[in-house]
């Protein structure tokens, strides 16, 4: 079990533990080398993830007009057993503070302004300008978001997004939100570190090890949380050109995800690892959760304290709430995701 303090720090019981855990994936220890199980992912082609497109798609099962996609499975019968794990009702909040600073992973900050008016009675007002797509804004990814081919997700065609948002697939369906159980993979935590250098690939192996040590399998309809320290690292060093390099999944856990049948999917990044390794393809996995699977995507969440209320309570597992706005036609929303103990 993954626990507060469970993994050892000192090297040798590091390199041991990291060995072990490479052992199960590959078959047998063969030396200190096994460790680049961890950093060195599978190549990954162009043509792969064109045939992935196909073969992890979600396209047709719930319905030739489906626009929900993997939503679908959050059932009645998920939010009941997601509201029975509430068990001390703290709550964390998983967005991040709007930066209103231009910064080199916030180039476009959000315009405010406000006014307030009035003697006797006043009466204040403001409005708000804001690009949220990107590296820095806590939102959601709705499916026509990204298209491939010329298509979105069940097949919808790119050109019904146009100038006044998308004639399917728009946010505005995920009007009942998002109220289910949600699981956090906590990857510095595996790798005994603080925070993910920029660029680093989280693997497969390192999912199912995860999965394994903590002793919570990931189930239909879940979100899954993928922390990889991202705002620990910014804190410490300062921001960095993120939209250049992020740590984040590979391509090749696609299969992996579409198997475990997830809901929904959000990090601290953008999911995907920047560069991504994938010629053609800069985010890959973007275009094979949204467009293949018909999977919304979290971006830029902050998963520090929820890693922190997790790891004191050993608990790696909780009810998850999010409701984006709605907004008809569009391509997502800024979001303020919950999670409750």
């Amino acid at each position: 079990m993954i626990r507060r303090g469970s993994v050892p720090s000192s090297p040798p019981q590091l390199i041991m533990y990291t060995l072990l855990g490479c052992a199960m994936a590959i078959g047998e220890i063969v030396g200190v080398h096994a460790i680049c199980a961890q950093t060195n992912p599978p190549e990954v082609t162009r043509e792969q993830v064109q045939g992935w497109l196909d073969e992890f798609s979600n396209w047709g099962r719930w319905g030739p007009d489906d626009e929900l996609g993997t939503l679908n499975l959050i059932t009645a019968e998920k939010r009941l057993n997601a509201a029975s794990m509430v068990e001390d009702g703290m709550v964390v909040s998983l967005a991040r503070d709007v930066n209103k600073d231009t910064a080199p992973d916030n180039p476009q900050p959000i315009g405010h302004s406000a006014r307030f008016s009035g003697s006797r009675i006043g009466w204040g007002s403001d409005s708000y300008t804001i690009n949220y797509h990107g590296y820095s804004y806590s939102h959601i990814d709705a499916l026509p978001h990204t298209g491939v081919g010329g298509r979105l997700y069940n097949d919808y065609s790119t050109e019904t997004v146009g100038e006044n948002g998308a004639e399917k697939l728009g946010v505005q369906v995920m009007q009942h939100g998002l109220f289910t159980r949600a699981v956090l993979i906590d990857i510095p935590r595996l790798r005994d570190v603080q925070f993910l250098e920029p660029g680093t690939a989280i693997t497969r192996e390192e999912l199912e090890r995860w999965e394994r040590e903590s002793g919570v399998e990931i189930e239909p309809g879940d979100v899954l949380l993928v922390r990889t320290g991202r705002w620990a690292k910014r804190a410490q060093d300062g921001p960095w050109a993120a939209g250049r390099q992020l740590a984040g999944l590979h391509a090749s856990t696609a299969g992996w995800l579409r198997g475990k049948d997830i809901a929904a999917i959000g990090s601290d990044g953008i999911t995907d690892v920047l560069p991504s390794g994938v010629e053609g393809f800069t985010h890959p996995l973007h275009q094979l959760l949204l467009v293949g699977m018909g999977t919304p995507l979290f971006d830029n969440l902050d998963l520090e304290e929820v890693a922190r209320e997790a790891a004191a309570r050993g608990r790696w597992s909780f009810l998850f709430s999010a409701a984006p706005m709605r907004i008809p036609g569009g391509l997502g929303s800024p979001i303020n995701p919950l999670v409750i103990f």
